[in-house]
């Protein structure tokens, strides 16, 4: 599929319109640092928490204890890893699946603040500088900074890594890349990445917090996912023992380089991470409750309103609460894959849409503990509600006729059903849409007809169960599923896209055979679940709704989306001058893809599920832009003790 390139800030201008630009060319914020100057930290808009010369993170507890071991079902995972197996340990890779937490071995030139929406600071990087052409950055190296088998990390080892994730890199590393001109090492300890110019310069932030690799270990070994060989580590943590597919262990190093760095002081105090591997949400579970595993997040509503009534719950070993979720946008929905004809015309997306009832799963199936979903950025100020003000207009206007006439009304929202799981007004409605798409039950042939083909003269006839199209090839619809669980929510779907004439059905497949077919697009819809950054930058959004990513394996634009119109605002989320004009812009791309139905929203929740062994200290309150249990929390002997877990 062919990709569309991202406008130019002259193309962007010639787009838009200058009242409609005025309001987002970057002015002040980040294209406001000073350059030529050594700096300790970046963010998007220019304002940091921290100074130079900070001691630590607030979120951060020095004060706590090392040791224990944390062992727990992980909620979220980067790049190729897997939670149900792995058969690599290599994470950076498109191909193969790995283990969960692998990015706790890699250390990066910048680390990210949880406690700021955009902040970024020196970790390898001791200083940044912006160079005069602005599209130059300058990574002055910590002096002492290593790898885990005691040999320096330098320059080179940054260069290489950059150049390699740029040709074979994961699509999440490699798509960011595209516009890095070149690596440049100055000398071991300082080493330049230029840009090509064609973009706003705060690129760097994403790709500054990118992990980095030992130039001499993937000399000697190839860069693929066909090694189950750890690669050699420069992090907080190094792979321990492991058996692939059933568990891996992280060794905390006890002579870590950068142990006394502020971006590091306070966190990392588990002795050990061990990650269990289960096929199956209920035998995850099972391994919870007899507290061989001993955190996990629950995803399972029925399980968080009926399970939690074993032993060790009932004696006040188990603590089940809820923590507040960061305040990112987060996405849940289902993806239709348009690189398949009979899904392209947005009335049919729109038809499969309105078969699910809410309202009933809702009810039945979820025990009230979720909410609909309208917008793929929900938790966010970037939802659009009601009309489009008259900023998001300047926006919108100049793409009339090349968007959705929807984007220009009230904010898409997700049918409402009358909560019976067979609304009948809303499966006609869906009815009429298929039909105005061409597609229709056929009609129902006469006696002689049947007489005919039961003889062999003549074609059979049509199954008058399902809809076809002008050629008479039936609407068919597959779900996609890695867990029985899907199959228990999804069926009331189903039975309801088959009343309307569409052939569906549910297809469940092993979690390596998922991951792999996500990766290729070979599916018709399939769901995903993610979080955005706080602050949406280009890089952050085109691996998902971009044209340059549809075509490219292993990204998360699933439903195939290639709009050149959709392109050109997602080329303005860079030119932000604030965070007014970027939540003006993000609303009206939410607007937007809420009227082209590439993907169908279905539900979210306000708090994260959590259900842990009472063993763990922890401070209060926890971030706001991140949740790692694993680097924030530690060991608590007395606990642990007072619940015969010591």
């Amino acid at each position: 599929m062919t990709g569309f390139r991202s406008l130019t800030r002259r193309a962007f201008l010639a787009l838009a319109g200058a009242a409609a630009a005025a309001p987002l060319l970057s002015s002040r914020g980040f294209a406001a640092l000073p350059v030529d100057e050594p700096l300790h930290g970046l963010s998007t808009f220019g304002e940091l928490k921290y100074g130079p010369g900070f001691d630590r993170f607030a979120y951060a507890n020095p004060d706590a204890p090392t040791g224990g071991t944390f062992n727990f079902s992980p909620p979220n995972w980067l790049w190729n890893q897997n939670t149900d197996t792995f058969n690599t340990l290599n994470c950076l890779v498109p191909n193969g699946d790995s283990p969960p937490r692998m990015e706790l071995c890699f250390d990066s030139l910048m680390t990210r603040a949880l406690d700021e929406p955009d902040a970024v600071y020196g970790l390898l990087a001791e200083t940044v500088t912006i160079l005069a052409d602005r599209k130059t950055y300058q990574f002055r190296l910590r002096e002492g900074a290593r790898f885990n088998d005691g040999t320096p990390l330098t320059a080179e080892d940054v260069a290489f890594t950059y150049k390699l994730f740029k040709e074979k890199g994961h699509a999440h590393l490699r798509l960011p890349l595209a516009r890095l001109a070149d690596a440049i090492v100055v000398d071991p300890r300082t080493v330049q990445l230029v840009f090509t110019g064609d973009r706003p310069d705060r690129a760097v932030l994403a790709v500054s917090t990118f992990p980095l690799v030992s130039k001499a270990f993937f000399e000697a070994n190839p860069f693929d996912g066909s090694q189950l060989k750890a690669p050699l580590s420069s992090g907080p943590y190094k792979v321990g023992r492991f058996a692939a597919g059933r568990f891996i262990e992280y060794d905390r190093v006890a002579d870590y380089w950068g142990v006394d760095l502020p971006v590091n002081v306070g966190l990392n105090h588990f002795e050990r991470i061990r990650v269990e591997f289960y096929r199956d949400r209920q035998a995850a579970f099972e391994a919870f409750k007899k507290g061989e595993v001993q955190f996990r997040q629950e995803f399972t509503s029925r399980i968080w309103a009926t399970g939690y009534d074993f032993p060790a719950m009932l004696e006040g070993k188990i603590i089940k609460r809820e923590f507040p979720r960061e305040l990112r946008p987060s996405m849940q929905a289902w993806a239709i894959n348009q690189r398949r004809e009979r899904f392209r015309d947005p009335r049919v997306r729109e038809a499969i849409g309105m078969c699910f009832d809410f309202e009933w799963t809702k009810r039945n199936l979820f025990y009230d503990a979720y909410e609909r979903s309208h917008s793929l950025f929900e938790n966010s100020e970037f939802v659009a509600t009601g009309m489009p003000s008259r900023e998001e207009l300047a926006l919108l206007e100049p793409l009339r006729g090349r968007i959705p006439d929807t984007a220009f009304g009230e904010a898409v929202m997700q049918p409402a059903t009358d909560g019976s799981g067979r609304d009948r007004k809303r499966l006609q409605k869906a009815t009429e849409l298929l039909a105005e798409a061409g597609w229709a039950k056929p009609e129902k042939p006469g006696f002689f007809s049947w007489v005919l083909s039961a003889i062999g003269i003549g074609d059979a006839p049509l199954d008058q169960r399902f809809v076809v199209n002008a050629a008479g090839e039936r609407m068919t619809l597959e779900f996609l599923v890695d867990d029985e669980v899907f199959i228990r929510i999804d069926s009331p779907f189903v039975e309801s896209l088959r009343a309307v004439g569409i052939d569906a059905s549910i297809r469940q497949v092993d979690s390596a055979q998922y991951t792999a077919r996500e990766a290729e697009f070979d599916f018709d819809l399939i769901s995903v679940a993610a979080s955005l950054s706080a602050t949406p930058t280009f890089d952050d959004l085109e691996n998902i709704f971009h044209s340059s990513a549809a075509g490219i394996s292993g990204t998360r634009n699933l439903p195939g989306t290639a709009d050149p119109a959709l392109d050109s605002l997602l080329a303005m989320v860079d030119h932000a001058a604030d965070r007014a004009a970027l939540t003006t812009t993000m609303r009206v791309i939410d607007r937007v893809l809420r009227a082209r139905r590439d993907w169908i929203p279905n539900w979210h929740a306000a708090n994260h599920r959590a259900a842990f062994w009472d063993m763990y200290g922890f401070d209060e309150p926890k971030p706001d832009y991140g949740f790692p249990v694993e680097r924030l929390w530690w060991f608590d002997a007395d606990k642990a003790r007072a619940i015969g877990k010591s």
